[in-house]
């Protein structure tokens, strides 16, 4: 009798894994799919990141490293967030893991009882509310539909809060969405969260770097909250670094010890190599980060003013991230090809098949009504992807 455990019964399989596998199948068999499912920049590491990796292979960097990396890379996150988010910490209140991933699944373990409520602004990271049920807490999903950004306001905050909240888990900038929250609207957040001591924050920086409208804020740079924030960031998306491994988090020492216990038992220190790379990413040049930043911003400009030629969209203009969150649900109840479209998965589903796209469908970013394209693709892709769509969707009656 072959059954697997109740906890990995309670989860949903990655929804964005889903497609691209689904996508790659259609590509082994000649078809050709513009990919547009994917969460990872299309650019490739920075040089001197590569060469940092090299030199510390060459220089046997290939035992263990401590439980929360090396103290030299930490010492670098410690700098980077005091050049770059006026932020002080020390290297004690640091632990890197297997990408910023690990590091929110570590915070969460670490933080949550069984029956703690999490509040997980929708549209969300398809991973959040899986976390959240690992720990056997409680996700509690606040809506924020495409009328005002994809974003909570405080008054939401303030209702959803209850005896047993624990945390919030929010993304600025944000995946599905591309929103980010400015320094007023993290004010007004936190005036709220301040009223509520047993609170937490995680909160997910990972996308800092993809930012069109400026400076970055983190929430963790109001001092009355800052002991209960945790952030989590890494070199993934700022340096096209996704399969090199490394995210950290920055928090209250007594935070990092219980995430550096966890980690201890379960995973040890992350990759060696990695852990060098992203020391040289932190502290190397930043120029390769703000040309992939133009560029990205330019395939922004291209995909918003596309998608908004094509009927039946209702499309917002993300602020950061590589991801289009159009509305898409007045093609619901249509037909075409002897099928009908009856849900966001089943539209991505129809785009990938008939229009040869893949996207990913809204319902598992808790958003059934949207679809989310990356356009961490070229120019050129993106546009025949919007050509396919858009004749795609016409053929719905």
């Amino acid at each position: 009798m072959n059954t697997l455990s109740n906890r990995l019964n309670s989860l949903s399989p990655s929804a964005t894994l889903a497609m691209s596998q689904k996508s790659a199948e259609l590509k082994a068999q000649g078809v050709d799919v513009i990919n547009l499912s994917v969460g990872e920049p299309d650019f490739n590491t920075p040089e001197h990141i590569k060469e940092a990796a090299k030199k510390a292979i060459d220089e046997n960097w290939s035992r263990y490293s401590p439980v929360a990396g090396y103290p030299s890379l930490r010492n670098a996150i410690v700098a980077k967030l005091k050049q770059e988010n006026g932020l002080d910490y020390t290297a004690a209140q640091i632990s890197c893991a297997n990408g910023a991933k690990q590091s929110v699944c570590n915070t969460i373990l670490t933080l949550v009882n069984p029956g703690d409520e999490v509040i997980v602004p929708a549209p969300f990271w398809v991973s959040y509310p899986e976390m959240v049920k690992l720990a056997e807490g409680t996700p509690v999903i606040v809506a924020a539909g495409i009328e005002q950004d994809f974003k909570i306001t405080p008054e939401q905050l303030e209702a959803a809060i209850t005896p047993k909240t624990k945390a919030l888990i929010l993304c600025s900038p944000s995946n599905p969405t591309g929103s980010v929250y400015s320094k007023e609207e993290l004010a007004a957040l936190a005036a709220v969260l301040v009223r509520h001591e047993q609170v937490y924050v995680i909160a997910d920086e990972i996308y800092e770097h993809i930012n069109y409208i400026g400076r970055h804020e983190s929430i963790a740079q109001f001092p009355e909250l800052k002991e209960r924030v945790v952030i989590v960031n890494g070199v993934s998306k700022a340096y096209a670094m996704t399969g090199w491994r490394i995210g950290f988090i920055a928090g209250p020492e007594w935070i990092v010890k219980g995430v550096n216990k966890l980690q201890g038992q379960y995973t040890s220190g992350p990759c060696s190599v990695s852990q060098k790379a992203a020391e040289a990413a932190y502290i190397g040049t930043q120029e390769p980060v703000e040309e992939m930043r133009k560029a990205f911003e330019r395939r922004r400009d291209l995909i918003v003013r596309l998608a908004k030629e094509v009927p039946g969209f209702e499309v917002n203009v993300p602020q950061g991230a590589f991801y289009l969150f159009p509305k898409c649900s007045s093609f619901y109840g249509k037909s075409a090809h002897g099928r009908t479209v009856n849900n966001s998965d089943e539209l991505a589903m129809y785009l990938l098949e008939v229009g040869h796209v893949a996207c990913v469908g809204g319902t598992s970013f808790g958003a059934p009504e949207c679809i989310r394209m990356s356009y961490a693709t070229s120019d050129e892709n993106i546009v025949e992807a919007i050509r396919r769509i858009k004749e795609a969707l016409a053929e719905l009656k």
